[in-house]
This record gives structure tokens, sequence and C-alpha cells, in this order.
């Protein structure tokens, strides 16, 4: 790479199921970036790498790869859709010249449009606006444009910012227009996005003369290499040798660089020299964060650090104290689930963890956040208890202040009324609603962050699962009443032992039960959910007495109801304050904090 004027750099951003990485397939599969044995053209979601990206079908951290159109080299950043992870895109904004913003033809613009757009505009990036699944039956170009119109109106920072290019596509089957076609069916490719990103997008403009100015803008590791420090090269050439590394406090280490990667698809290939305005990886720099600036070792300057936005909820996160700790996990010291939260911090820049004594309270920026957390340690190995997530609050001239968030529900007009009796308990403030294209109608609400804890289900449940739902924060507001939240109490296991049919079948009557039959329990384990409001003890491993009489009425099948299996994030809305959610390999056990029944008497006393 002789100059960086053959060097694009693009992050691709867009709400949550609007077409990002299988636009990101087509770019690489049309620009050969693979040989014909490497991908299928029938591959999906290439750059969704995690198994719980595969599962869940969504991109959880952001991704680089490079293609090549012509003589120009393209560096596109994937970034995830969900507000949960926007810290994501926060920092890999940073790495790019401008944006691909895919817009949904039937949905338009969406909150987490509004909120990653607003970000690219604030630090200057060129815009380029792509109206994907232009196939779609309830498709409606003309208002989508109108709206991007406005959103653009209200985020824009410069004249210059409200022109920009639009482009249409059909992005699973690889096809894009520079205006509407009259027939999507017929032939086409996606020229028109290559040629945008070369025309429309600025090359990366960079110092002409400086020593090395590299900001650490992602990490990753392999087993035998060790750490690379991921970043865009602001001025200056990266190549082996000894470097200076600047943190984010402002003190200066010395390092040393021992190889050089640049991209080439999805893989990585050593180079002897990283030009200014191409994304490297960068080996031997072992102390590197994100955030942190590598630099030349003779006149060290530091970059601008990356600034992330708070955290929203925090959660308490410690090791297993149940009777069965240690059974079914390989890791469940305070030291052990402390080291993995700290090789956390290294990536995940929107967590935060504080050491509390025993365990820790985790800090992030949402339900979805936190439990993909859960779940990738859980799989790992690691075995431990979470608590009720907890808003994070902040202190403005003496003013305690909660986080508050936009919420956008989508539901049929059938279930509009059940939404709004709910969202009024929890004292939302309706700001809006409308009737869709497809003949949905969408409610726009401002809430408290602390009443979205527990919505999701309750809503699924109100409106037989066909609510849409996405919120993104709106800032902070002196703290509230107390939410008139009201769940039921909870059936509690009894005694340890093996749950029996015989014991179920009388437990079920109680309420609904989310243990099956032949599940080992404990003493203050939680089996299910009352059907009255206070908590109940019940006996679930009772055996049916042997006698020597026969009763035709009682001697029949055990027919037991199903019992619900709750998933992480409905374990995590379902607990209270004063329960828990062991979490391990193999289980999700919901019990109670004290699991003597005499001790829970005696702090229900105290808490009165």
């Amino acid at each position: 790479m002789k100059d960086n004027s053959t060097i694009r750099n693009i992050a691709i951003i867009a709400h949550v199921d609007h077409g990002k990485t299988t636009l990101v397939d087509g770019l690489l599969k049309q620009s050969k970036t693979f040989r014909d044995n490497q991908a299928e053209m029938d591959q999906h979601l290439i750059m969704d790498s995690g198994d719980q990206e595969h599962e869940r079908g969504i991109t959880i951290t952001a991704k680089q790869t490079s293609i090549y159109h012509g003589d120009y080299k393209i560096n596109i950043i994937d970034t995830p859709g969900h507000a949960d992870f926007s810290g994501e895109v926060e920092r890999t904004l940073n790495m790019a010249d401008g944006v691909l913003l895919i817009v949904d033809a039937q949905e338009g613009p969406m909150p987490q449009t509004k909120f990653v757009l607003g970000k690219a505009l604030e630090v200057g990036l060129k815009p380029v606006v792509i109206i994907n699944k232009i196939d779609k039956p309830a498709r409606r170009i003309a208002e989508v444009e109108d709206e991007l119109g406005d959103l653009f109106l209200e985020l824009a920072t410069d004249d210059s910012q409200l022109h920009y290019p639009v482009y249409y596509a059909i992005g699973r089957e690889g096809k894009a227009w520079t205006h509407v076609p009259d027939n999507t069916t017929a032939h086409a490719d996606l020229t028109p996005i290559f040629d945008a990103i070369v025309n429309d997008i600025p090359a990366p403009t960079v110092s002409g003369s400086g020593g090395l100015q590299l900001l650490v803008t992602a990490l990753q590791y392999d087993s035998f290499l060790g750490k690379y420090a991921i970043g865009r090269i602001a001025r200056g050439q990266a190549k082996r040798g000894p470097v200076a590394l600047i943190k984010r406090d402002g003190s200066t280490v010395s390092g040393k660089i021992e190889k050089v990667f640049g991209y080439r698809g999805l893989s990585r290939e050593e180079i002897e020299v990283g030009q200014a305005g191409d994304i490297v990886a960068l080996v031997g720099v072992s102390d590197a964060h994100i955030g942190d600036t590598i630099a030349d070792k003779d006149a060290p300057e530091a970059l601008p650090t990356i600034e992330i936005e708070a955290p929203t909820l925090s959660m308490y996160l410690g090791p297993n104290t149940s009777p069965m700790k240690g059974k079914e996990g390989e890791f469940n010291t305070s030291r052990q689930i402390g080291d993995r939260l700290k090789k956390e911090l290294e990536t995940n820049v929107s967590l935060r963890v504080e050491d509390n004594g025993i365990g820790f309270t985790v800090s992030g920026r949402g339900e979805l956040h936190l439990s993909v957390l859960i779940e990738a340690m859980r799989r790992e190995g690691y075995e431990f208890e979470v608590g009720r997530p907890q808003v994070v609050t902040i202190t403005e001239d003496g003013v305690t202040k909660e986080p508050v968030e936009e919420l956008y529900i989508e539901v049929g007009p059938e279930f509009v009324g059940a939404v709004s009796q709910e969202l009024g308990t929890r004292r939302a403030e309706m700001r809006g609603q409308e009737s869709t294209g497809s003949g949905t109608t969408r409610l726009d609400y401002l809430l408290p962050t602390r009443a979205l804890i527990g919505l999701r289900n309750t809503l699924l449940t109100a409106t037989k699962g066909t609510v849409i739902m996405n919120s993104l924060p709106h800032g902070y507001q002196p703290v509230g009443q107390k939410l008139n939240q009201t769940r039921n109490g909870v059936l509690i296991a009894f005694e340890a032992g093996t749950t029996t049919p015989y014991a179920l079948q009388t437990a079920e009557a109680r309420g609904e039960l989310y243990v099956g039959a032949g599940t080992t329990v404990y003493a203050g384990m939680i089996i299910g959910l009352n059907r009255r409001g206070e908590d109940m003890e019940i006996n679930v491993c009772k055996a049916k007495h042997l006698t020597n009489m026969r009763s035709s009425s009682s001697d029949g099948v055990v027919q037991l109801t199903p019992f619900t299996d709750l998933s992480l994030e409905q374990c995590i809305d379902f607990i209270e304050d004063d329960e828990l959610l062991e979490v391990t390999p193999k289980s999700l056990r919901l019990r109670k904090k004290y699991l003597d029944a005499n001790e829970r008497k005696r702090h229900q006393k105290d808490i009165v």
C-alpha cells in the first residue's frame, strides 16, 4: 500500500435485523475475497463468529474485515445493532472515515438507527444511506426517505451532513441499485455499493509528518502469539521495533512491536510496514488496553481517548453458596471469577466491575449485555450466583438521578390496551402513537430504566408473543416514586432430595412449576410460582406411602402438566431482591438468598 488515498475505512451501522451482516456477506463474496472452496455462496452471516451470535441471530462484538475493489482496499467494521452493545459501536467509530447506514424499507429508521447515526455524525463521519430489503411486500420507500430526512435534520451537526447519497438494495440476494428498480428480480449485483464506498467515502485524513500514533480500539487473543492490539494508524508507520505505550491516565511505558498484521477477508496476514490510515493488528505490546495510544518512542504523543457512555444496570455476581456448589462447574472460587471478569474488562469497554467483598458488582448497558456475559462464563465452566438487576444512579448538584430510556413498542391493535395498562403501572409517559403500513401500532414511551426490568416477559405474555420492543438511553432524571410492581409469591422446596411425580401433582395445584420429576432440589430452592401473593414452602420430594389396600382411583398413572423451563433472561427478570439465580454449566436454579426458613423470617422482620 503506497499511500492512503486508496484506503477506505467504513463502519456499517443499523438497527438490529436491518441486514448489516448479510450485506457484508455479499460484499465479501462479490469482491472475490474467498476462494471457491473457502465460502459457499449459500453461507450466511460469515462475520458472526461466536456461538451466541449464531444462536441469538445478532451481532454482539464489532469485527474488522478487508476487501479489495480494483486498486482500493476497503476496511469494513461490522457493528452490533442492539443498544445494549452500543459501547462496541462507540469504540469502533474512531477507526472509520464514513458509515454505511442501512435502513429497512418497511420499518424505516428505528431507535438504534437514531442512536448510532447521532454518534457517527458527532465525530464527523460521512454517511451513505442504503435502503435495504426493498423486495418486501409492505415496503414504503418514499415514506422511509422522508423519515430519514427528518432524522438527519434532527441529528446533523453540519450543513454538509444533510447531503447524503441514497442507494437501494436486497442484501440477501446481493443486489443494489442507484435508483428504485422497476423489477427487483432482474440481474444485478453490489457494484453500486462498491462504487459508493470508493467515490462517496473520503480517504483517511492523516498527518503527513511525525512519528507513529495508533489508538488501540480493539483487542484479540490467540494461544500462539498472545494479544493483538488493533487500531487505525493516525500518523506515521507501524513496523517492528520499540515503541511507547501511553496509558489512559497519561503514564508512559515502553513496549516493542514484534509483528504487524493487515486484514484480508476474515484472516490476518503479516506485513512489513503498516501505512497511515490503514487498520492493523500489532503483536508484542502486551500491556496495551482499549483507549491506550501506541506512539513513537522518541516523541510520544497521545491521541484523544475513547469516551464511552456510563452503564445503566448493575447486578451482584459472586461465588455459588448453594448446597450443590462445586458439583457441576470447574471454576467456582471468588478468585477465579474475579480473574475472568478482569479479562472481560479488557475487551468489553461498556462493562464496569467493582469488588464488594465476597463477590463483585458488575455494571453494564442492559439486561442483554449482562446476560451475554453470564452465558459466556457459564459455557466456559464457571459456576456462580447473580442477584436482581439494579439501576446505576448518579449524583448531580446534590440530586440523585436515575437513567431514563426511550421505549418503542410495535404490537397489533388488539393488544394496545394491555400494553398501555402495563406501562401505566410502571409510570411510563406516552409520547406518541401511530399506525404503521403493515397494520401494527407503534407506541413511543419515556420511562425509568428500572421500569424495564421484567417488562419484556410480561408483555410477551400479554401480547401472545407478538410484541417488538426496542429501547435506548435518554439521559437522567431525579429518582421518582417506587413502582408498584407486584409479583406473586413463590413455591419453595421444603427439604433437600429428588422431586417425585406424586409430590409434584400436589404442588402444581398451588401454582406454576419450574422443575420436573426427578430433579435434585435443596431447601430454599424456588420450584414454582404461587397462585397467591405470599411465599409458600412445599414438600416436592414426598413419596407415596405403600399400603396393603388397593384403590382403582389411586393406582392410576400420575398426569403432570409440563413444567415451565425458564431461559437465562427470564430467570434474571423473575428474581426479586431477596432471591438469587444459581448459574452452572448444566443448570439454572432459582433460590432464596437465605435458604433457612427461620432466617428468612428474621430478615423479613428487619426489613419491615
